[in-house]
């Protein structure tokens, strides 16, 4: 399709001159322009195109920037970042010197919050709140969070705070049923009772549309409608917490979503509008695959084939260790923050069902799960990535550390993780886990030793970390040293200096030893596994 809306569109008040009737065609504009440039440069994929209609009626209804929208984790916010003035700039998505494939204060006025971890839009549209009312401002403040990030107990600790304070706050449930997997837990099972209660749905819209022709009746709109939803809903959590719950709503209708944002914005108070969306939605096979397309690499629009080359990766190699490891102790146990295909665990899960816990986007559950369960003599193993285990360090030194519990820490992702930039980065994890008592760490160079390092961790008597990268696993038939608990391994010889390697760094020391040896200097090079 060719562009006719998209290449005027520069600011939001450029949006805003697009009659009501043609949002749609902007939206698929919007979604072209996302398939086209993440095919070819990469990015996420199934998120942003489940959002596009929420962007675009919520640039269509609220003033950015002097409204605020806090959009959570910010991966679902590629068309907000084409209506703010990015689009010139939208084929560097991820790359050096281009623009974040999240939000980012830094990046333009209209990304309220620099985001890249879930479940925290609420918790700074709360702040920002108290700001406007301290300041006697105007300012809208809007909060969209998907309904995976709702797990997170810093979410749901917001939404207490939002309503008891009683502040004007919209929050839009972005609800797709999906974080990258299937979403768990109790509030997923109302939002699904809601998403699929088709009866509630259709007589919630023919009451309104009559009480809308009766003049007389008007008064009692809200009185009938809340007795629809406390006949067929049985209970309101969202009520309860204080909100005016509107909803569920198409969230891919976007003049729906528009006429209901403006119905909405008058009012006062904290407000939640349920928004039904599809993860994927307007490319096939993104909407019938929706975790292989959250972040697909690069690929060809029209056959789905991906063009950037597989590997075996260290989640891979994680993965099979941990298959091999839970055959032959049923006390393995494996916990997960949400991410069972970024950490490998897809197998794992259908071999072991039973053994396998995924808690959702809450990494101090995940951790203080796990104490749980070595507390009762079962072996938990928490799969996680380094930039994720920050959020749960307490509970790493309070509730496993302190007590010397037997789990194993498998932390995927650390160090550098390129286009995925700062949010996504594991450079903490030797600093901040080093310092704790009681828990070791340890560093694989290739898939062989990191299963080793596994089977020995899980047969200490305490924590035990294993730290290992994004990115291709060196396969090894044999270790050339036998894994030893507290010893390096000594690489190469030599009487001049010592490298000291870790990880996969202990290639790049082997290669400055060549580099040295040309220049008649005699290196050791470590390998401080």
């Amino acid at each position: 399709m060719s562009d006719h809306y998209l290449p005027q569109i520069n600011s939001p008040a450029d949006l805003k001159q697009v009659p009501l009737s043609e949002l749609p065609a902007v939206c698929a504009e919007l979604r072209a322009e996302i398939i086209e440039v993440v095919s070819a440069v990469g990015g996420h994929l199934a998120s942003p195109l489940g959002a596009v209609e929420l962007a675009a009626a919520l640039h269509y209804v609220f003033n950015s920037p002097w409204d605020r929208m806090v959009w959570d984790v910010g991966h679902q916010a590629y068309a907000h970042k084409l209506l703010t003035g990015r689009r010139q700039r939208f084929a560097t998505l991820k790359q050096q010197g281009g623009i974040s494939g999240f939000c980012k204060t830094q990046e333009s006025e209209h990304d309220a919050l620099t985001v890249g971890h879930a479940s925290t839009s609420l918790a700074a549209a709360l702040g920002m709140a108290i700001a406007r009312d301290l300041q006697k401002e105007d300012r809208e403040i809007v909060a969209v969070i998907g309904d995976g990030g709702l797990t997170g107990g810093m979410a749901l600790a917001a939404l207490n705070q939002l309503g008891s304070q009683g502040r004007k706050v919209l929050v839009i449930i972005n609800d797709n049923q999906m974080s990258i997997s299937p979403n768990v837990g109790a509030l997923k099972k109302y939002l699904n009772r809601a998403r699929l209660h088709p009866t509630y749905r259709e007589l919630m819209t023919e009451v309104s549309h009559f009480l809308e022709h009766v003049p007389f009746l008007r008064e009692g709109a809200s009185r009938a409608k809340d007795a629809i939803k406390d006949l067929l809903m049985s209970h309101r959590p969202f009520e309860a917490w204080g909100f005016e719950y509107y909803g569920p709503v198409n969230g891919h209708d976007v003049i729906e979503l528009v006429k209901t944002l403006q119905h909405m914005r008058p009012l006062k108070g904290p407000t939640i509008l349920h928004a039904l969306t599809q993860k994927g939605y307007g490319y096939a096979l993104a909407e019938q695959d929706p975790v292989k397309w959250h972040s697909p690499g690069l690929f060809k629009i029209d056959t789905g084939e991906v063009v950037t080359s597989s590997s075996y990766t260290f989640s891979n190699a994680f993965g099979d260790a941990l298959i091999e490891l839970a055959a032959t102790d049923p006390r393995v146990v494996c916990i997960t923050p949400a991410m069972r295909e970024g950490s490998g665990l897809v197998e794992f899960e259908k071999r072991f069902p039973e053994r396998y816990v995924d808690v959702g986007i809450a990494e101090d559950v995940a951790v203080t799960c796990a104490a749980g369960l070595a507390l009762r003599g079962m072996r938990p193993v928490v799969a996680i990535y380094s930039t994720f285990l920050q959020r749960a360090y307490d509970q790493v030194i309070h509730d496993i550390a302190l007590d010397n519990l037997p789990v194993l820490f498998c932390i995927d992702r650390a160090g550098l993780v390129g286009a995925d930039g700062p949010t996504h980065h594991g450079v903490f994890d030797l600093s901040y886990l080093r310092c704790i008592p009681n828990l070791a760490l340890l560093a694989p160079t290739n898939a062989l030793e990191l299963k080793e390092m596994m089977r020995l961790g899980l047969a200490q008597g305490g924590p035990v970390a294993i730290r290992y990268p994004r990115g291709n696993a060196p396969r090894v038939a044999q270790l050339d040293t036998p894994l030893a608990w507290g010893k390096g391994e000594v690489l190469r010889r030599g009487a001049d200096l010592a490298l000291l390697g870790i990880g996969l760094t202990v290639s790049y020391a082997l290669r400055a030893a060549e580099l040295l040896a040309h220049q008649g200097i005699r290196a050791t090079v470590v390998n401080a596994r």
